[in-house]
C-alpha cells in the first residue's frame, strides 16, 4: 500500500477520512453496521434532494401501477439500501472472504459449471444492485478464472483503492470499456461479470426498460456473438430481515445471441426486470436511466424536448 502515500495531500484528506470510516465499519458486527448505515441512508435522502428526485422519477416511470405513497416508501427504502451499500463495501474491501462466506446462500451453481464446461467463456449477465460489492466476489472461488469489470472513479485515490480491492475480489479486474481484453478473457474460458444496464448514449439503441424507452447497450449480444460465450443470468440480493445474502445462477440462455442485437437486448432486459422486481429497493435507481433520448422524447428528468 506504500504507493498510496502519494495521495497524502490535503485535497484527498476527505477521501482518507471516508476510507477510515469504511475500515471502522468493517470492524463492527454485521447487523450493527447494516442498522447504522440504513439510518445514514435516510439522512442522505434529506441532504440530497436532486438525487432523491431522480430516484423518485425513475420509480414513477418503471412502476406506474404504484400510488404516490408506495413510490415514496420505495424511495425511502432505496436510500436505506444506498446507506447499506457503504457498509457492504466496507466489509467486502476489508474483511476476508472466509469471514463473509457464512452470510451467503448460493443457488444454481450447476448452471455456472455447465456453462464453463462449454469452454468458450461465460458472460454473467446482471445489473447494478446495491449489494454488488459484497456479493460479486463470491464468484471467485467458484470458477478458475473470474473477471470483475468496473467503472473508473473520478477521485484518483478512491479509484486506486477500488482497483486494488477489485483485484483482490477477482482473478482479473478491468475497466468496463476494455472490450479487447474481455474478448481475450472469454477466449480463455473466463467467467466475466457483465452489467450493461446503465444508459448508453454514445452507442446504445432506444429500447424499453419497464416499458419506458431508454438508451440501452446492446453489447451483451454482440460480445456473445463474437466470442461464442454462454450468457448466464446472475442475480444477487440481501435476504429479507437482513438474514444474509443470496446469489443465484440461472441456466444459460438458449437461442442467444441471434443476428438481431436489439431483439436480443429486449429479451435480456426482460431478465433484468424480473431480477429488479424481486427486490426493487436494492436496485440502483440513482442513475438517470432515461437520459439522452433522441427525437421528440422529453427528458424524463425535467428538461424540455429539443427544438424541432
Amino acid at each position: 500500500m506504500s504507493t498510496l502515500g502519494r495521495y497524502w495531500v490535503p485535497r484527498y484528506w476527505p477521501t482518507w477520512a471516508f476510507l477510515l470510516w469504511l475500515r471502522l465499519t468493517a470492524a463492527l458486527p454485521w447487523h450493527l453496521a447494516i442498522a447504522i448505515h440504513k439510518r445514514l441512508g435516510r439522512i442522505a435522502a434529506r441532504l440530497l434532494p436532486r438525487r432523491r428526485r431522480i430516484v423518485r422519477r425513475n420509480l414513477e416511470l418503471c412502476f406506474s401501477d404504484l400510488d404516490s405513497e408506495q413510490i415514496e416508501a420505495l424511495t425511502r427504502q432505496q436510500f436505506e439500501n444506498i446507506g447499506v451499500f457503504i457498509a457492504e463495501t466496507a466489509m467486502a474491501w476489508f474483511l476476508s472472504a472466509d469471514r463473509l462466506a457464512q452470510l451467503f446462500r448460493v443457488e444454481g451453481i450447476e448452471h455456472l459449471n455447465a456453462a464453463v464446461a462449454r469452454g468458450r467463456g461465460v458472460l454473467l449477465f446482471s445489473g447494478h444492485f446495491t449489494t454488488l460489492e459484497i456479493c460479486v466476489p463470491i464468484i471467485k472461488p467458484l470458477t478458475p478464472l473470474f473477471a470483475f469489470m468496473f467503472r473508473a472513479r473520478h477521485n484518483a485515490l478512491l479509484n486506486e483503492f477500488q482497483t486494488r480491492c477489485r483485484r483482490r475480489a477477482a482473478h482479473v479486474a478491468l475497466s468496463n470499456d476494455n472490450v479487447r481484453t474481455v474478448l481475450r478473457l472469454l477466449k480463455q474460458n473466463a467467467v466475466v461479470w457483465y452489467a450493461p444496464d446503465q444508459a448508453r448514449i454514445d452507442s446504445g439503441e432506444l429500447l424499453p426498460f419497464f416499458g419506458e424507452p431508454a438508451m440501452t447497450s446492446t453489447a451483451t449480444s454482440r460480445l456473445a456473438r463474437l466470442s461464442g460465450a454462454a450468457i448466464v443470468p446472475f442475480f444477487f440480493r440481501r435476504l429479507p430481515g437482513d438474514s444474509g445474502y443470496l446469489v443465484r445462477f440461472h441456466a444459460p440462455l438458449e437461442d442467444l445471441p441471434t443476428d438481431d442485437a436489439a431483439r436480443d437486448t429486449v429479451r435480456l432486459t426482460g431478465v433484468l426486470e424480473s431480477f429488479v422486481r424481486e427486490c426493487p429497493e436494492q436496485y440502483f435507481w440513482t442513475h438517470r436511466r432515461f437520459k439522452g433520448r433522441p427525437g421528440d422524447l422529453a427528458d424524463a428528468y425535467g428538461a424540455p424536448p429539443p427544438a424541432a
